[in-house]
């Protein structure tokens, strides 16, 4: 689902591919959307306080565990995690100077080091118990 790249991967592109990149605006208008629904939506009556720093990742995390916990389908959920892998990638667009690319329907942050983070797969893989936005966002910050 990640188009060959995966997180912390280079972002070194060839001229070719560079012309199918967006930068913002247009790259960042459907994350920055979902992960606003995100912050907006509580679940299930519940909502953690993200206010866009590295330390709500934590919260997030946690709430990706609790739905993966209690058993959800993914197809149930998939919506919401969209939703919080976009989160953290807004989170590292702001605490690391990123920007989101853009290419055949998938996103991902490229942080001004080069790398292209996938936070939204990212969120996938800690709803199969393999990953963590938190230290995603570690890794993509630390270079800054």
């Amino acid at each position: 689902m990640t188009s060959g790249l995966t997180s912390g991967s280079s972002g070194e592109s060839s001229s070719g591919s560079t012309g199918r990149q967006q930068t913002r605006p247009s790259a960042a208008a459907k994350p920055v959307r979902w992960a606003a629904d995100a912050v907006a939506t509580p679940r299930e009556g519940a909502r953690p306080h993200l206010d866009y720093s590295a330390q709500s990742l934590w919260r997030v995390d946690r709430v990706i565990e609790g739905i993966r916990r209690v058993g959800a389908p993914y197809a149930a959920v998939e919506t919401e995690l969209r939703g919080l892998g976009a989160y953290a990638g807004e989170v590292i667009v702001r605490q690391a100077g990123g920007e989101w690319w853009a290419t055949g329907g998938d996103h991902w942050v490229r942080t001004p080091d080069g790398r292209l983070w996938d936070p939204i797969d990212e969120a996938r893989r800690c709803f199969a118990g393999d990953g963590s936005l938190r230290l995603l966002c570690r890794d993509a910050t630390a270079a800054r």
